[in-house]
């Protein structure tokens, strides 16, 4: 049974732990071990207000608590994109020269929930016979840090796994939150209308049983509470 690490971000930790909970029982019933290991939050919030010094501690924690646990054989999986790209990203220049190497070295084995599923897809160790064949109908909106440092074809190859998963990806910029941004009273408005640009109209277009996908926290509020 491999062993694979699960990063129980703030936001899926706090927020919306159903999520993780689904991943995790997913991860199982396709023979994975799943293991929450010993971490701080990731720095996303102080990252996205500009308290680099915060962040910062947050960054040489997370990489001095997994930098010799986590590895190629048993990677980090992230669910919210912002959280678990920041080990790729921000971490290797916020830790300084001490754990730099460690830092490039670990966020190379931090992986995207649907990243690691489709690579085992590619790898021939998960196959559409472990799922149900009931035809959906989805459509997929991409977060902005995945788009902008991962892409969204491994998101669209794991939810087309299933052989009657019909997904479509909906050709949307920025959902309108920018993470904090839309949450803020005098940014409302400007959010609500930048979602009505691509994304909103394209949800509303679906029949009431075609599931929407997002995999960032604040995308899927803002889309619920607005359509």
């Amino acid at each position: 049974m491999r062993l694979v690490y699960l990063f129980a971000d703030e936001f899926t930790n706090f927020q919306e732990p159903k999520i993780g909970m689904a991943a995790i029982l997913l991860l199982e019933k396709l023979g994975y071990k799943v293991v929450i290991p010993k971490h701080t939050d990731s720095g996303r919030t102080q990252l996205s207000k500009g308290l680099l010094k915060n962040a910062r501690q947050k960054a040489i924690e997370n990489v001095s608590l997994l930098k010799n646990l986590v590895t190629e054989q048993s990677p980090l999986i992230g669910l919210e994109p912002s959280a678990i790209l920041s080990f790729r990203d921000e971490y290797p220049q916020l830790v300084g020269d001490a754990l730099k190497g460690d830092a490039e070295l670990l966020g190379k084995n931090c992986l995207l929930f649907e990243e690691f599923i489709a690579n085992e897809i590619d790898a021939g160790n998960i196959s559409a016979d472990s799922f149900k064949t009931d035809a959906r109908d989805l459509i997929v909106h991409g977060h902005c840090h995945q788009k902008a440092l991962a892409g969204t074809a491994s998101l669209v190859k794991t939810l087309s796994l299933p052989a009657n998963y019909k997904v479509v990806e909906v050709k949307s910029g920025c959902c309108g939150m920018a993470g904090a941004f839309g949450y803020e009273q005098n940014h409302f408005e400007m959010a609500k209308s930048i979602g009505e640009m691509v994304l909103f109209p394209a949800v509303r277009k679906t029949a009431s049983d075609t599931l929407v996908v997002a995999p960032g926290t604040s995308c899927r509020h803002h889309i619920n509470q607005n359509t």
